[in-house]
């Protein structure tokens, strides 16, 4: 399904307007140079547990990914982590110089609502909008996502509690993978109790994730990871693999995954996002 990603956005673009060459080339340069997807992946593969299309998931798995791909950009920024690699080349800030990195930044980020939002798009609708847009500004911004890079850093150089680095990641982290999921359960219009054993999952399967990329951090080389590796021990960076050590932190991502598998019992086809949780299990071995 992520195969659907770039037709959706190339879809979005005679809707949103003429744009400086500039700020366009970096917008698209971020939105096209691959990844491993997994925040639309999550939408889309949430629908079809749900047995619905997942076509309903389209202006969701875009969101997200618009969000994403913003929080990149900054991430890599000097004032930020200062990485000049990713996703396998230079850096947005580095292509395109820093102030016009940081306007793509912006630009992506608000785009994510007008997508969602906006009824003029050629994408399919997801029903409760204001319920999508509520929960995707929720965990993109000051109560999530943001919050959580602030926290991670002025951890830099500390040595905090598991439960600080869970609450940590939980936000930086674990706030968008949670809201993809909670995105395509709005799309399939699960109930009450199925949205409440999902979004249990999508919390244990953004920490995993996160436990994993600190593990990859250590092991991966700078192909494998499409950045530089080492760079959290570079910046003296809280991680999981620093406070647990390298073979407890793996194993500690090993049970998180048995655990996310734990919640998917309930749903009507849990296979799609199984395959997910198998994928990321298969990342670490």
């Amino acid at each position: 399904m992520t195969d659907r990603l770039l037709p959706l956005w190339q879809q979005v673009q005679p809707h949103i307007g003429p744009q400086s060459e500039p700020l366009s080339q970096a917008m698209h340069y971020s939105m096209s140079a691959g990844g491993k997807r997994v925040r639309p992946e999550l939408v889309w593969s949430t629908c079809q547990a749900l047995c619905v299309d997942p076509r309903l998931g389209d202006r969701a798995a875009l969101a997200v990914e618009l969000i994403h791909c913003y929080s990149l950009i900054h991430d890599d920024l000097p004032a930020m982590d200062d990485d000049d690699l990713r996703r396998g080349q230079p850096s947005c800030h580095i292509a395109y110089g820093e102030a016009q990195a940081i306007l793509a930044g912006d630009a992506l980020n608000t785009l994510a609502f007008q997508v969602l939002a906006d009824p003029a798009l050629p994408l399919m609708p997801i029903g409760n909008l204001a319920h999508a847009v509520t929960a995707l500004a929720r965990c993109a911004g000051p109560q999530g996502m943001v919050d959580g890079q602030s926290l991670d850093l002025l951890a830099e150089g500390q040595t905090p509690s598991l439960a600080a680095l869970k609450q940590i990641h939980g936000k930086k982290t674990g706030a968008m993978i949670r809201v993809a999921v909670e995105l395509g359960a709005i799309a399939g219009q699960a109930d009450p109790l199925v949205m409440q054993r999902l979004i249990a999952f999508a919390k244990t399967l953004g920490l995993a994730f996160q436990v994993q990329d600190d593990v990859l951090d250590v092991t991966g080389s700078n192909e494998s990871l499409g950045k530089p590796s080492g760079s959290d021990q570079g910046l003296n960076k809280s991680t999981f693999v620093g406070l647990l050590g390298l073979e407890s932190a793996s194993q500690f991502a090993d049970a998180l995954l048995a655990e996310a598998t734990d919640h998917l019992s309930a749903l009507p086809d849990p296979k799609p996002l199984q395959a997910i949780v198998d994928k990321l299990a298969a990342r670490q071995a």
